[in-house]
């Protein structure tokens, strides 16, 4: 080989060329910095991650250990086991009146795994998904992954952070193959209301050719008498190309067992089957047996657990809005809530240093006060920021302190 030939070799980049155009999940970045710096001895209040901070209920924990004992511990289908299979199916008429086939339902590891299993079976090179913003850190990288084109589509904060019909209509082309709605939603808690859904569903009829992607997730995490529904659920005539997604992580409080789940057409979930019987074949055995419990068992933790979710979100709220220069909307679902920093832009800090933007805020809030959120230009809008209020009452007025505390210092 000639020298000019191993030194190119030589500065070939390991990395492949799609990486340049992705960025790592702040999310998960912020949730790694507030565990470094408590590591370092820091006292962080962490309010990055969405996760439950309920333990998972014990049922489902000794249906694991049981599934363990029957040794339930070898490979089971690719796309689920034909028991979390019938568990979902019913799952989905009891709760959503909707009707699927054990073949139409597939199960990965955990919800992202399910909507990347879907984007890499479909997108090819230019095709369109739109994503309605404030969105899920994940949802625009993944399509990117997939060689897709992500078309944000910014919602209005006088409506609720909800997403524009028209503006809907607007955003999709002839290479438009998904559209992604997420009710309720990461990172607003906006959710939609039946007619809400209505309006956007009948725009979605007048292009045959588009896929939906609902991301259920939040399903349970509602509140004030909200009730939820589903595109397919109202509108069966989206039913034949609508991928209904949901998962266990967050209803049932098992973020770490990475279940996640949907029903949709079987062509697709055909396809979804083959993508991952060449990535992660099926999810673990024994997380399987604990989500049929899950689905299956007692439900009445569900209602307990959002009764102090609700009270704590009530609490957040009232006292973000006691703060000069944030501004909170009351969400109706999920566990987080989105304040508007825009009232401190333009602020300096002790140091003297100006807060331009809802990312410097953010890392002031961290290195000042020891609390640790996520910037609202992770999730495409801006001057936001998101903080999660699934910790304990006395962890949330203790942030909500140090917020008001270290905001004061803002001249």
């Amino acid at each position: 080989m000639a020298e000019s030939d191993k030194k190119a070799q030589g500065n070939r980049s390991l990395k492949a060329a799609r990486l340049a155009q992705i960025k790592p999940s702040p999310t998960v970045s912020l949730f790694g910095r507030v565990a470094e710096l408590r590591g370092m001895g820091r006292d962080i209040v962490g309010l990055v991650a969405g996760e439950p901070d309920f333990d998972t209920p014990d049922n489902i924990k000794g249906a694991a250990i049981e599934a363990i004992q029957r040794g339930e511990t070898k490979y089971t289908a690719v796309d689920g086991t034909p028991d979390l299979k019938r568990a979902i199916q019913a799952k989905f008429k009891r709760e959503n009146g909707l009707d699927y086939g054990l073949d139409q339902i597939s199960v990965g590891v955990g919800g992202k795994h399910v909507i990347f299993n879907a984007l890499l079976a479909t997108l090819s090179p230019g095709d369109e998904v739109v994503i309605p913003a404030p969105y899920w850190v994940s949802y625009p990288e993944m399509v990117t992954l997939c060689d897709g084109v992500p078309v944000i589509v910014s919602s209005d904060p006088a409506r609720g952070f909800k997403l524009d019909p028209e503006k809907l209509e607007a955003a999709i082309t002839p290479k438009t193959k998904w559209v992604i709605l997420n009710s309720p939603t990461n990172p607003t808690g906006a959710a939609y209301t039946r007619e809400e859904l209505e309006q956007v569903t009948a725009v979605l009829l007048r292009y045959p050719n588009v896929m939906v992607l609902a991301d259920d997730i939040y399903e349970h995490l509602i509140y004030d008498d909200f009730v939820f529904t589903t595109p397919a659920q109202i509108e069966p005539r989206l039913y034949d190309r609508t991928l209904t997604v949901n998962g266990v992580s967050k209803t049932y409080c098992m973020t770490g067992w990475r279940i996640g789940y949907a029903g949709g057409p079987k062509e697709l979930i055909q396809a979804m089957a083959s993508v991952q019987s060449h990535s992660t074949t099926n999810a673990a055995s024994i997380s399987q047996a604990a989500a049929v419990e899950a689905l299956n068992g007692p439900q009445d933790f569900i209602a307990h657990n959002r009764a102090a979710f609700d009270r704590r979100r009530r609490m957040v709220v009232e006292r973000l809005n006691a703060i000069d220069g944030l501004s909170c909307q009351m969400p109706e679902g999920a566990f987080y809530v989105y304040p508007s920093c825009e009232g401190v832009i333009g602020r300096r800090r002790p140091d003297g240093q100006v807060i331009e933007t809802d990312q410097d805020y953010v890392l002031y809030l961290l290195e000042d006060a020891g609390v640790g959120s996520v910037f609202g230009g992770a999730f495409g809008m801006s001057p936001y920021f998101r903080l999660s209020y699934a910790a304990s009452d006395d962890v949330l007025r203790d942030a909500c302190d140090r917020i008001a505390q270290t905001t004061a210092k803002l001249r």
